[in-house]
């Protein structure tokens, strides 16, 4: 019996045209380099082995050539990201499943033979079914994966936000390490210097055995604490290296020693907030996750009690040479499944995904308000160092310097004063980097990237049941 789909005849020219579809080697990227510019993010680049990488290998090494800025680390972090690049390879794979969704399914092929027992001839039947029900939900199977094709740009411009401010945070630790170490070096020149007096002192006989081995702890420390900042330094800058993508000979750039000072103006609490929300990409995502799951709800409920369908004709030959030929339609009976099961679970997933953007936006708020205060915080911070700490500081060394010239005290406590003036240099040079990494994590979330939530690990969790839904249904 051949059963011959009508209806596949009829698609026939449809599937030709859609079985010579090909995948965009672009995939959307263009949208990501659009929403990325919307905040402040200047160039990325795939790397697909076209003539622009060249170009792209000529700027990283230009950059590398003169002494770093942090938006330049930022910038060739961008384009050389080996794990950017791999997180881009989710749009191809993004963009083949739209357009897997809008491929009708292959028609399926029967043969059975039939050889008489006592010979006199050969009978078979045979059938091409097409399932007819998988015609029907090829409009609603696309509007899923287009859904999911938006959500995966926003998380790639999230990745690309997410890898920006790494970089930045990372630039910052690596300039304040290298700051602390000029300061450690300082305390280590005047601790051996402090070293060297004592002994003097006590071949005189002018200080005790005490005094001596007290001096000498402090210049061992100091030894300690510069050889910690120095390995600082060098893990920073390796830490740096990896989220840029630079190796071998090109690891010996240079950055600037000192943090910058404090800019003139701050934003306040209501641009963060409004921003968050207005900016947000993962809010974005979640939108489009409660797309995507009241979309998979359309999909299911008008096919619960009927998943599948085929209909055609047939035909038959029978031994003796004869044909009977005649239509044909085959599909389940729901009985036991009428796919209350499948409805009830999409149902939940939208109420799920509803429920995620609302805790999600009242988080955000909460996040921007928060980092907002953490940003005053460290600013004020910054500058009651300037204002009060660092000069009272300078004025112990100074009259201590002023009573060591006047031979009231003597050269240890002179010293001293200037190890604790160091001390609270350091201290200084702290507060300034958490100023820096705070005002990083603040311009993060008001281009719309809270950093301190993975919030792709629910979305694909949820991806995940929409994707045994779909299959469920025959979905591709």
């Amino acid at each position: 019996m051949i059963r011959v789909i009508r209806s596949t005849l009829l698609f026939l020219p449809l599937a030709v045209v859609v079985g010579c579809t090909t995948i965009p080697r672009e995939a959307g990227f263009s949208d990501v380099e659009k929403s990325v510019a919307d905040r402040g993010v200047k160039r990325v680049h795939w790397n697909q082995g076209s003539s622009s990488d060249e170009a792209v290998a000529l700027a990283i090494r230009d950059m590398l050539a003169d002494e770093l800025t942090a938006d330049q680390a930022v910038q060739i972090a961008l384009l050389n990201n080996r794990n950017l690049q791999a997180t881009y390879e989710d749009l191809s794979v993004a963009q083949a499943d739209l357009v897997q969704a809008g491929l009708l399914r292959n028609p399926v092929f029967d043969l059975d033979f039939r050889f008489h027992e006592g010979g006199g001839g050969t009978g078979f039947e045979g059938s091409i079914v097409q399932d007819f029900i998988d015609i029907l939900q090829i409009p609603l199977r696309k509007r899923v994966a287009e859904s999911r094709f938006e959500a995966t740009k926003l998380r790639v411009a999230g990745a690309i936000l997410d890898l920006a401010a790494q970089t930045r945070t990372a630039f910052y630790m690596l300039q304040a390490s290298q700051q602390l170490l000029e300061m450690r070096r300082t305390v280590l020149d005047a601790s051996e210097a402090s070293y060297k007096v004592a002994q003097k002192l006590r071949e005189a006989g002018n200080i005790t055995e005490l005094d001596l081995a007290m001096e000498r702890m402090q210049y061992e420390q100091a030894k300690l604490q510069f050889a910690s900042a120095e390995a600082s330094v060098l893990a920073n800058h390796e830490r740096l290296n990896a989220i840029m993508g630079i190796w071998g000979t090109s690891t010996q750039w240079q950055i600037a020693s000192r943090l910058p000072e404090l800019p003139v103006k701050e934003v306040t609490f209501e641009t963060v907030e409004d921003g968050a929300i207005a900016r947000s990409l993962d809010l974005a995502i979640y939108q489009q996750q409660i797309n995507s799951a009241g979309q998979q709800l359309g999909l299911v409920r008008p096919f619960a009690l009927f998943p599948e369908g085929e209909i055609g004709v047939s035909a038959e030959r029978e031994t003796d040479g004869g044909w009977n030929v005649g239509p044909a339609i085959s599909g389940s009976i729901p009985i036991f499944d009428q796919g209350q099961a499948r409805v009830a679970s999409a149902k939940a997933e939208l109420r799920r995904a509803q429920q995620l953007y609302q805790a999600l936006a009242v988080e955000i708020r909460a996040e921007a308000r928060a980092s907002a205060i953490e940003l005053r915080a460290a600013r004020e911070r910054v500058q009651y160092f300037q204002r009060v700490i660092l000069p009272l500081s300078k004025q112990v060394v100074d009259q201590t310097q002023l009573q060591y010239n006047a031979m009231q005290i003597g050269p240890f406590q002179l010293l001293q004063a200037k190890r604790d003036q160091i001390e609270t240099g350091r201290q200084y040079i702290d507060s300034l980097r958490e100023y820096w990494i705070a005002k990083s994590h603040v311009e993060q979330i008001v281009n719309g990237r809270i950093t301190r939530r993975n919030s792709d690990d629910s979305l694909a969790s949820s991806d995940s049941q929409a994707d045994v839904q779909n299959r469920n249904q025959g979905g591709h």
